[in-house]
């Protein structure tokens, strides 16, 4: 069973409905108000389980060993109750309702990651993008055993963020193990507002648009588009786009929604199914590629979850773009953030969401089209080659055309990052085999 949370919580799910944010951030249309209650229960009680929960209620609260409150006690029967329902759907309350809503704008305190929990240890997702945890070295895949000396095997992923958040300024000591190193690691991480910027673009050689999306927010569609114009005034030549979607796990459904449209010119990116009407929807894209048909390669990994997936898997459907990397996540659920209360709320899955195709993803990922695993590249220098040229009395080349020589200097970043040095070749060699003689 594997749970996830963010710290502080985020939208793991890929559809949001907060009414106190607005639906303009939602990625619907409707709104979810308080819950029908009438409506929820249906037409007949289980009154014989209702008497079991009372009768069970009544003896932990006179007999368990320290006085504790009816209001604590209700409220765990209801994370109980929704933390058996699935790995996502969570009862939250009024913190952690209200930092749910700021990770939606890109701001929050904390150390900056995503962890879920897996047959009783918590394991890191992914860290964000330039946050205390990925600066500090943590990374997806690491399995934390204590915190601050404290062992916390066997605690739920609440029970653990609770222990990690912290004030602005501190110091949260992680011990973690992580894979093909012998020993457990100490990582020392200061707490800190995170301010998550979703999308960041470059020009790589300058002939490639690279666009990165960390985290999909309430305004990374837009941003997203303003990444490609800009990529495209900068270098009129280019020759085709990445779009890196490694460790990235997910967030606005909407969002996700705005970056297909912007590379296809019509139909369906996704549509969910649930048991509710309101949870059938299916988005479809509207006219216009913002990239004028230049080819794509989507970077994924196993971070690469939810609103991630919704991307690769449309634009694989789509052949708009090749999808490269390893095999994604594999969260194929929608939550919905219903209200209740005083300022809380609950995560409730209401459908699974699927490609165009029909596929569903949910515990299976996107499977890349070409699959590289993470590797390190290594130049291997080699002795002064003979050729032609060396010989002396060598006939002169007469042609009127001089070929042009290699760059002096290369990229070195790219060879700490193998996967993306091999979108690159692919796109260098696309662009040979469309280039017109």
């Amino acid at each position: 069973m594997y749970k996830s949370i963010f710290l502080p919580l985020t939208i793991l799910a890929t559809t949001l409905f907060l009414p106190v944010i607005g639906t303009a951030q939602t990625g619907d249309t409707a709104s979810v108000s308080e819950p029908n209650a009438e409506a929820a229960v249906g037409s007949e009680l289980p009154l014989k389980e209702l008497r079991l929960f009372t009768l069970i209620f009544d003896h932990i609260r006179r007999s368990y060993v320290e006085p504790i409150s009816d209001q604590q006690l209700l409220e765990n029967a209801i994370k109980g109750m929704l933390g058996e329902m699935d790995p996502h759907s969570a009862y939250l309350d009024a913190s952690s309702f209200e930092q749910l809503q700021e990770s939606t704008k890109g701001e929050f305190t904390g150390i900056g990651v995503e962890m879920g929990s897996e047959d009783g240890f918590i394991k890191v997702i992914s860290p964000i993008d330039g946050s205390p945890a990925e600066k500090a070295g943590m990374q997806a895949g690491d399995i934390i055993i204590k915190v601050d000396q404290e062992s916390i095997q066997g605690l739920s992923v609440s029970e653990a963020a609770k222990k990690i958040r912290g004030p602005v300024g501190s110091t949260v000591v992680f011990t973690v193990i992580r894979t093909n190193v012998e020993k457990p690691l100490e990582i020392s991480i200061t707490r800190d507002i995170i301010k998550s910027i979703s999308t960041r673009h470059r020009v790589i050689e300058d002939s490639i648009g690279y666009v990165r999306i960390a985290q999909f927010q309430s305004e990374t569609g837009n941003d997203f588009v303003k990444s490609i114009q800009k990529l495209r005034n900068d270098a009129p030549n280019l020759n085709g786009f990445i779009i890196d979607l490694r460790n990235n796990p997910g967030g606005i459904l909407q969002s996700s929604v705005q970056v297909v449209d912007a590379l296809i010119n019509s139909g369906t990116v996704v549509y969910t199914q649930g048991r509710l009407d309101s949870s059938n929807i299916s988005f479809s894209a509207t006219d216009g590629d913002e990239t004028s048909g230049l080819p794509v390669v989507v970077l994924i990994n196993g971070g690469s979850a939810s609103a991630s997936e919704i991307v690769a898997g449309a634009l694989q459907d789509h052949r708009r773009a090749v999808i490269m990397g390893t095999r994604s996540f594999g969260k194929g659920s929608v939550q919905t953030i219903l209200p209740v209360g005083n300022k809380k709320g609950i995560k409730l899955t209401t459908a699974r969401y699927f490609t165009p195709n029909g596929r569903s993803i949910q515990a299976q990922g996107i499977t890349p089209d070409i699959i590289v695993e993470p590797a390190t590249i290594t130049t291997i220098t080699t002795r002064e080659q003979l050729t032609e040229a060396s010989l002396g009395g060598h006939l002169k080349n007469k042609s009127d055309k001089t070929e042009k020589g290699e760059k002096a200097t290369a990229d070195t970043s790219l060879t700490k990052d193998n996967q993306l040095f091999e979108a690159i070749n692919l796109l260098k060699g696309l662009a040979i085999l469309t280039q017109k003689p």
